[in-house]
């Protein structure tokens, strides 16, 4: 998000302290931002009410762009999310395009639907007889990137040009 807001020098990460990833996403966000000269601040939330309190703090200490860990709390929550930055005219970005079609600024990450299928053909295999320990490990092939166009005006952000090319769906 660099190249999308001038001046960043310090992302907010939400994360759930209950969720058993969090805490690594954090770390791994924490060292790309010492290797990109950003500041990393992390709020936790783990029901409505502490959500807007992480706005609230990550607002106080200064950030300029919100990622959020995953969790299905957070996606459960994603229109209250999306309500919360625009309270706050924070950019997030996120995981899955679920959240950009709620409202989000932008999502750059594996396709849901894809995932499922792929899923869902594991176990149509595991049906037929095969071992799941013997199913290699898939991992996502294809990223999206999508951009929630009315709420890049709603909270004054202007997107550069170059950025929107490369968006595979842009929400009008």
């Amino acid at each position: 998000m660099a190249t999308v807001i001038a001046n960043l020098s310090h992302i907010g990460v939400i994360e759930n302290p209950a969720s058993p990833s969090s805490r690594s996403v954090v770390t791994l966000a924490q060292e790309a931002g010492r290797n990109a000269r950003l500041i990393v601040i992390s709020a936790d939330a783990q029901n409505p009410q502490e959500l807007e309190s992480a706005f609230i703090e990550l607002t106080k200490e200064g950030v300029g762009a919100v990622m959020f860990a995953p969790d299905a709390f957070f996606f459960l929550q994603r229109e209250r999310i999306a309500e919360l930055a625009l309270k706050y005219r924070l950019p997030c970005i996120f995981m899955q395009r679920e959240y950009v079609a709620a409202g989000g600024l932008m999502s750059y990450g594996e396709n849901l639907r894809n995932f499922y299928q792929r899923a869902a053909s594991y176990v149509d295999k595991i049906f037929k007889g095969a071992k799941p320990a013997d199913l290699p490990i898939q991992q996502p092939t294809k990223f999206e990137l999508v951009i929630n166009l009315q709420t890049a005006k709603a909270i004054g952000l202007t997107l550069p040009p170059g950025l929107l090319v490369q968006a595979d769906e842009l929400i009008d």
